[in-house]
């Protein structure tokens, strides 16, 4: 049981996923601390400041926020076991906790619905969200990602206390703790090679189902006919739940359900499927379709997620978090349909996943860039640890250079943006993508300043 006495200390407290529990800690009235080694990072100061608004206190990440009176220390499969935060915890005897199992002990005191797949988690659960809460059912919420709705409040955007029995929730298979919930409702939306190869997804998202009292399923998605059963599930080609008449357009997608017209001001065919997936699940919460409709007209997205940060000298930058290959397919091909050359910059996110995915995410790119695109490839970010570092972006960049692609490989990331000045014209759109770096939005901001004002960019001599 989650008590209010005692302090919870969250390691890693910057991170999405910590900082939704760190902020629910804190909803329910519990004294809350958090540690991060970016504590003191301009990447950081914006989150810290929402944070300690809500009274979590930020400490560095050397044991200086852990002491006698602390209750329990949660962290995640991504910390290291050498962690000084750990190392104390170990000292003073306090019970470590999965951030998996914090996240499983709240999800069992509500009805949860629990949106699980290989893409668009984090989107599905905020449009799931968005839905409840304008329908009035006040829902709670834990998210991968933060909604520009709730960040317009003053909060963070990837945690809300809601005061109905809800919860929505992504349920992430990365570390394979998905299975450690106990949802109302499953939602899965797709399966495809990205952090585990798809044989090994295939096991977790049937451990998924089982643990679900209720399933919904996307019917169009390869690979998940045997999460079908004849249940719920929602598609445009098959599936119970069918759209129909889909437009897509520079801003918008519409469709129709039931005779019921969606329509939302998102580009590109993923959002209608997981405009279709959201609408799918509030129906399993009896919720009309009509309902779904009306909220997702005035969904107004999450970051990163496919993120419009203005337009300089008539070129459009979008920010987006796509970093395996079915999410760089699906923001390229929303990106085409705003603009007439894409100028993409995509920095991998650690050294084991760009190894791991180099064949699929070289064919992505293949396949989703036309000739006259651009691709800018950074040195892949490093986020610590003990990775082997035996491979580069440039061997990307080669491989994509060898298909024909105008890839090119830029070992410092700055020199980009005087370079995408340079390159840039009118009608053109510049997509930044990758994970996991924190600088990442700041410097897809610096490449539309760069954009406003060309002359005083010049890159950096090597």
């Amino acid at each position: 049981m989650l008590g209010v006495e005692g302090n919870v200390h969250f390691v890693g407290v910057a991170g999405t996923g910590m900082s939704a529990l760190a902020q629910m800690s804190a909803f329910k009235g519990e004294r809350v601390s958090g540690s991060d080694r970016l504590s003191e990072s301009r990447e950081f100061s914006d989150s810290r400041t929402r944070l300690e608004r809500l009274g979590v206190k930020i400490f560095p990440q050397d044991g200086s926020g852990i002491d006698a009176s602390t209750r329990r220390v949660v962290a995640s499969t991504a910390i290291e076991s050498d962690n000084r935060d750990l190392a104390r915890a170990r000292e003073l005897g306090i019970p470590v906790v999965h951030r998996a199992d914090e996240l499983a002990a709240l999800a069992a005191g509500y009805r949860t619905v629990a949106v699980g797949g290989t893409s668009g988690k984090s989107t599905v659960t905020a449009m799931i969200f968005h839905i409840l809460e304008t329908a009035g059912r006040s829902p709670s919420l834990v998210s991968g990602a933060n909604l520009i709705s709730l960040r317009r409040r003053g909060w963070l955007g990837n945690a809300c206390k809601g005061n109905s029995d809800l919860l929505v929730i992504e349920a992430d298979e990365s570390d394979g703790t998905l299975t450690r919930y106990r949802p109302f409702l499953g939602v899965l939306l797709n399966l495809s090679k990205d952090h585990k190869e798809p044989a090994e997804l295939e096991k977790l998202f049937g451990l998924f189902k089982e643990r679900s009292g209720r399933f919904t399923v996307n019917a169009d998605a390869a690979g998940l006919s045997r999460f079908q059963d004849g249940g719920p599930s929602f598609g445009f080609e098959s599936g119970r739940l069918r759209g129909a008449d889909l437009e897509l357009g520079a801003g918008f997608c519409r469709f129709r359900v039931d005779g019921v017209r969606f329509e939302l001001p998102l580009s590109g065919r993923h959002n209608a499927d997981n405009a279709l997936a959201a609408a799918a699940a509030c129906l399993e919460l009896e919720l009309p379709l009509a309902d779904s409709a009306r909220a997702l007209s005035s969904y107004e997205g999450v970051s990163r997620r496919f993120e419009r940060l203005g337009v300089g000298r008539g070129v459009e930058v979008i920010d987006d978090f796509a970093h395996n290959p079915d999410k760089v397919k699906a923001a390229i091909a929303a990106a085409r349909l705003r603009c007439r050359r894409i100028l993409a910059v995509f920095q991998l996110h650690g050294f084991s996943p760009a190894r791991f995915l180099r064949p699929e995410l070289t064919q992505a790119f293949a396949e989703s860039l036309a000739p006259e695109d651009i691709l800018w490839l950074p040195e892949i970010y490093y986020a610590g640890g003990t990775a082997a570092k035996d491979i580069s972006a440039r061997d990307y960049a080669e491989s994509l250079q060898a298909l024909g692609k105008d890839a090119r490989f830029s070992p410092q990331r700055e020199d980009i943006v005087a370079e995408v000045a340079a390159e840039a014209r009118s009608g053109d759109l510049v997509l930044v993508m990758g994970a996991r770096d924190p600088s990442l939005s700041a410097f897809a901001r610096r490449i539309l300043e760069g954009l406003a004002s060309p002359a005083q960019m010049r890159p950096k001599s090597s």
